[in-house]
């Protein structure tokens, strides 16, 4: 699990640069909130899209951007677990290719 997270660190390290002019998100016309970052930067880091999860890096700080990425993998791992009638510890274990306990 400490892999999961050096990797998610050391993207959202080598995506955060000095701030600089930012377009909101396309979406939204409004300056983006720590939940749109997340969930931009989560769905394109699952597409493999790294332009788009980096953008989605400097919408928020990266304390913001792991307290939401942190939030949406919680509500993602409550929602299958009640989809699937699991508990949440074992659902995130099998998502993390770990053996149920």
């Amino acid at each position: 699990m400490t892999d999961v997270f050096d990797r998610l660190r050391k993207r959202i390290e080598e995506a955060w640069q000095p701030p600089a002019p930012q377009p909101s998100p396309p979406t939204t016309g409004r300056r983006s909130n720590l939940f749109e970052a997340a969930a931009t930067y989560v769905a394109a880091c699952a597409e493999d899209d790294y332009e788009s999860s980096a953008e989605a890096a400097r919408w928020v700080s990266p304390e913001a951007l792991c307290f939401g990425v942190n939030e949406l993998a919680c509500r993602a791992v409550i929602a299958l677990a009640r989809e699937h009638d699991q508990t949440p510890r074992d659902v995130a274990r099998t998502l993390l290719g770990l053996p149920v306990a």
